[in-house]
């Protein structure tokens, strides 16, 4: 999965806030001809939180269909374990290769309540995990130990951009164990993460501009620095500035910009909403900036 870009699809609604599987066929279709590393169905930038089961269900075929083989598929888990189970068992059904296990919801938890989270799920399903450590959830190198021994946790997701905890991980973790960086808008940190040797990430540009999200990280991969100081300047800088405008704005500024390129996504659901006018003028400016940067059309 280092080879590429980690796709996380967006989730496609109707108007009316259906889910819409004509339009997720659609814009997996436009995903997978990018060539991603993975794909990642029904996690944060999919709307997990908001999807029932059924509605999971069907996101998560729809992407395994689509793949067919040439990708793997890690689909979101999470909220309790005994509910993250049930997640799991229909992602197991549907055909995923992996998954995500999203931070529990709501409470803060020791060391010993996050490892005993894992524990259940691990025991519960036959996919391999990767650990999502963000907001609440944040291992110690004992943790991390614990877990990369229950055999089917295969990895972690780093959310937080703490380096020297990050670090401090990697140094714990036996030599195969996956690590990813999944820090919000992760191209402005995945030197910084490669240099710990994480050079695996996760980005939500791929998910509306795969042409500035693949220069990026080929850039990046071949040591490029002056086109990727170029595109973090010119693109990924100000979309982090525009994305810290408005809370939830990481999923719904996405799902606008996919819509402005003319992705049949559909609108955030609530809790989330829909980018403001003003602002929906200044991500156009700075689609059309990256765009232009990489050669690509609007």
């Amino acid at each position: 999965m280092a080879g590429g870009v980690l796709s996380f699809p967006l989730t496609a609604f109707h108007d009316d806030g259906t889910l819409d599987p004509d339009g997720q066929r659609a814009y997996l279709a436009r995903q997978l001809a990018a060539a991603p590393g993975a794909l990642f169905p029904a996690c944060g930038t999919g709307e997990f939180f908001s999807l029932d089961e059924d509605e999971y269900r069907q996101v998560v075929a729809l992407t395994v269909e689509a793949a067919a083989g040439r990708v793997p598929v890690v689909a979101g888990t999470g909220y309790g374990w005994p509910q993250a189970v049930r997640f799991a068992h229909i992602a197991e059904e549907a055909g995923a290769d992996a998954l995500l296990v999203l931070p529990h919801y709501l409470v803060d938890a020791p060391q010993d309540g996050l490892v005993a989270q894992l524990e259940h799920i691990a025991a519960r399903t036959r996919l391999p995990l990767i650990a999502y450590q963000r907001g609440q959830v944040a291992y110690s190198p004992g943790s991390l130990r614990r877990i990369a021994a229950l055999g089917n946790v295969v990895g972690l997701k780093d959310g937080h951009g703490d380096l020297d905890r990050l670090q401090r991980l990697t140094l714990a973790a036996p030599k195969d164990f996956l690590f990813f960086n999944g820090a919000s808008t992760a191209e402005i940190q995945a030197r910084a993460y490669a240099a710990l040797g994480v050079p695996a990430y996760s980005s939500a540009v791929h998910a509306f501009a795969p042409e500035i999200a693949d220069a990026c990280f080929t850039a990046l991969r071949d040591g490029d620095h002056a086109t990727a100081d170029t595109l973090l300047r010119g693109f990924y800088a100000p979309f982090a500035e525009l994305r810290d405008r408005a809370p939830g704005y990481a999923v719904s500024l996405v799902k606008a910009a996919a819509r402005l390129r003319g992705r049949p996504v559909g609108p955030v659901r609530a809790p989330l909403t829909d980018p403001s006018p003003f602002d929906l003028t200044d991500l156009k400016a700075l689609l059309a900036a990256g765009l232009d940067l990489v050669g690509a059309a609007l």
